[in-house]
């Protein structure tokens, strides 16, 4: 990164040796299996590769990148990057939002549109909101925090960023996934300043008497576990080996694509098929933007203290709570009593169509219901 005017300057030496190593790349040996179901499709795989290593123009997305309107602020000594998208009004509540793995801030951008600058899509300027895309630490551009645990957690850098750096003395959250969770403890953390968090998954309670369980959440557990016992092998990696693991994904290019491209396929509402939701310089720039920061390491680090402890529980979370639940997200549909557990849930809403990406699979349905939230608060 050498133009200072720049967040991402990729050298043509760094470019060509990820060329290089794609087109060097030693294939695994095929199994006799279908396509998809011991992993990631050989076939695609392959083709994808190709794809990055020839035709796919990453100067044309990075130019992209830079031109998005990109701020860095220092938070108790840590660099923290955000996406700041002003209004198409004064006086425009703002709202934060955040991302999951294996996503970046780019997922956001499209959304973050929606919200701040309304009448481009259909909609009243009026509606605005002033629109913060915060990139987790240790994902793309913001660096990982020095230390485990504190002193300064995530959801205390977002909370400083908020209120201290940029001056807003209440705002709302919206967050998905990891993001999620670390909405659900700003708001239980700072409730003075949080009005209202927007999520699409919310935490376990810490303890559940399972003779209290009600059908619906019965069901939900039922699907959980048999989704948890397919599927979620590379959280238990993430949270208990993760630097075995990512020496090779920052070593392999092509190994770096195969680990995110299964969770883009299976995650989503694509029934199978991820060009449905996804084309291909759209999973190629998230997997470039991973590489050329070498950050797919440091992006794991969330479920390794989620594990050992290093990140608080969410116990209650008083403050006004929506919840959209999109049919193709991880395990089962979250009822409404689940929630309730622990947050103060005052609106649910059950998508029709999307996954785990909403915000890039759904972003007029996700702009929609979160600005309908927020505005019974503001």
């Amino acid at each position: 990164m050498t133009d200072p005017r720049q967040v991402l300057a990729v050298s043509d030496a760094d470019l060509d040796d990820l060329r290089a190593r794609l087109r060097a790349t030693r294939w695994a040996k095929p199994w006799p299996v279908d396509a998809w179901e011991a992993g990631t499709d050989g076939g695609e795989l392959r083709r994808l590769v190709d794809t990055w290593a020839s035709t796919y123009d990453w100067r044309e997305h990075e130019a992209a990148i830079n031109a998005l309107p990109s701020r860095f602020a220092d938070v108790g000594g840590t660099s923290v990057h955000y996406l700041r998208f002003d209004a198409e009004r004064d006086g425009a509540f703002p709202l934060l939002l955040a991302n999951g793995w294996p996503s970046s801030f780019l997922e956001l951008t499209g959304l973050a549109e929606r919200l701040s600058t309304p009448s481009r899509y259909g909609g009243s300027a009026q509606d605005g909101f002033t629109v913060i895309v915060a990139s987790l630490p240790g994902f793309g551009l913001s660096p990982q925090r020095p230390t485990l645990g504190g002193p300064l957690l995530t959801h205390d850098i977002w909370h400083r960023l908020m209120h201290d750096v940029l001056g807003f003395e209440r705002y709302g959250a919206h967050g998905s996934d990891i993001g999620a969770g670390e909405c659900s403890r700003l708001a239980q953390a700072y409730p003075e300043s949080v009005a209202g968090v927007h999520l699409l998954d919310v935490a376990d309670p810490p303890s559940v008497d399972p003779a209290g369980l009600t059908e619906p959440e019965r069901v939900y557990l039922d699907a959980e576990k048999a989704w948890f016992d397919a599927e979620r092998g590379y959280s238990h990696q993430q949270e208990t080996r993760p630097l075995t693991l990512a020496q090779g994904l920052s070593d392999s290019p092509s190994g770096l694509l195969a680990w995110i491209l299964e969770k883009y396929r299976g995650w989503s509402d694509c029934d199978g098929d991820v060009s449905v939701r996804f084309d291909d310089d759209f999973l190629l720039t998230q997997a470039s933007l991973y590489w050329f920061t070498d950050t797919i390491s440091t992006s794991l680090r969330p479920y390794y203290e989620r594990h050992h402890g290093f990140s608080p529980r969410v116990t209650r979370v008083e403050v006004p709570t929506a919840v959209a639940v999109f049919p193709a997200d991880l395990g089962g549909r979250l009822p409404r009593g689940w929630i309730e557990r622990t947050h103060n849930l005052a609106r649910y809403t059950t998508m029709p169509r999307g996954g785990h990406f909403a915000a890039h699979e759904e972003p007029a349905l996700l702009a929609e219901d979160i600005s309908a939230f927020f505005h019974t608060l503001t």
